[in-house]
């Protein structure tokens, strides 16, 4: 019960900020080359967050032009091997298994009590979600230790790119469990793929002082914050990526669902609420999937950018 009103207490006090200014001002300041300033922020969060720079292609603090960079680092190549085969879906990125299921009735499970529609949640337009009805989701949430870039779980090109506005609660387990709908009122982009398997939606969420979402072929997508759908058709422009290539970033964090249609693929058995997971690590088999002996191969994380900001 005190769990319970701690939650609802937390998401009274984000209702009536002015969350877009908030972010927009965080935005600024993670931007910033003051040196003493950046090294300060970034030598505190990964001792906050037991930060790993070992496995990033810039280790040394001072080394990053803003704090900026340091959240969007660059791996090393052999730093996240991809599981298994080309049928392989693969995780996006670092972070935890919010929730993972099936899309039953239209529906998305966010936690107990609460749930979102996958028309609301893709923009609204029952024609991009139709594939998807009763098909499978992961919800993928990153803390601020996780690497911040996202790649892509299947092969596939890029169909079209969907910046969907809306507001900017923090996400997290408690307002996942106090804020009805929540992944479906924020700030979202949703890129759409064809793969040899059928469509793939990737939803990137934003939230406070999170919400600066870029992509690899569009730039910075938000800011500016929008307040209609705007949809991005890219079918005319042969944009081609392999499974693991990166197709975005966080400046900051927030939250990835993968969505695919009914049929395609079954989730691991690990794949739970709570679950740690790798960028590249098994999310689950499609249908043509073959897994290899050992769950790796040594096809290195592909990305069509090198870091840096927009």
């Amino acid at each position: 019960m005190a769990a319970h009103f701690l939650d609802r207490l937390l998401a009274a006090i984000q209702a009536p900020l002015p969350q877009h200014w908030l972010s927009r001002v965080v935005l600024a300041f993670t931007r910033w080359r003051l040196r003493p300033f950046k090294n300060f922020m970034i030598r505190w969060i990964c001792r906050a967050y037991d930060v790993d720079l070992t496995e990033a292609v810039v280790s040394d603090v001072r080394s990053f032009a803003s704090f900026n960079d340091f959240f969007t680092r660059a791996l090393k190549p052999e730093a996240r091997p991809l599981a298994g085969d080309d049928g392989t879906v693969v995780s996006p990125v670092d972070g935890a298994v919010s929730q993972a299921s099936v899309i039953a009735g239209g529906r998305i499970f966010q936690a107990k009590g609460h749930d979102f529609g996958l028309v609301e949640l893709l923009g609204g337009d029952e024609e991009r979600a139709q594939p998807f009805q009763g098909g499978s989701f992961a919800n993928l949430y990153l803390s601020p230790r996780d690497y911040h870039r996202i790649h892509l779980p299947l092969a596939g090109r890029l169909v079209e790119t969907v910046r969907i506005p809306g507001r900017l609660w923090a996400v997290n387990p408690a307002t996942a469990r106090a804020v009805p709908r929540l992944f479906a009122r924020n700030e979202r982009v949703a890129a759409i793929f064809e793969t040899a398997h059928g469509p793939l939606a990737l939803v990137m969420v934003g939230a406070i002082f999170v919400s600066a979402i870029e992509t690899v072929w569009g730039g910075l997508e938000t800011p500016p914050h929008r307040s209609a759908v705007s949809v991005v058709e890219h079918r005319g422009q042969n944009l081609v990526f392999d499974r693991g290539a990166e197709v975005a970033r966080f400046n900051m964090g927030s939250t990835v669902l993968v969505l695919l249609p009914p049929g395609v693929a079954e989730w691991a058995p690990e794949i739970v609420p709570g679950a740690a997971v790798r960028m590249g690590q098994r999310l689950g088999e499609t249908a043509r999937g073959r897994s290899t002996s050992d769950g790796t191969s040594t096809a290195p994380v592909s990305s069509t950018r090198e870091s840096g900001d927009a």
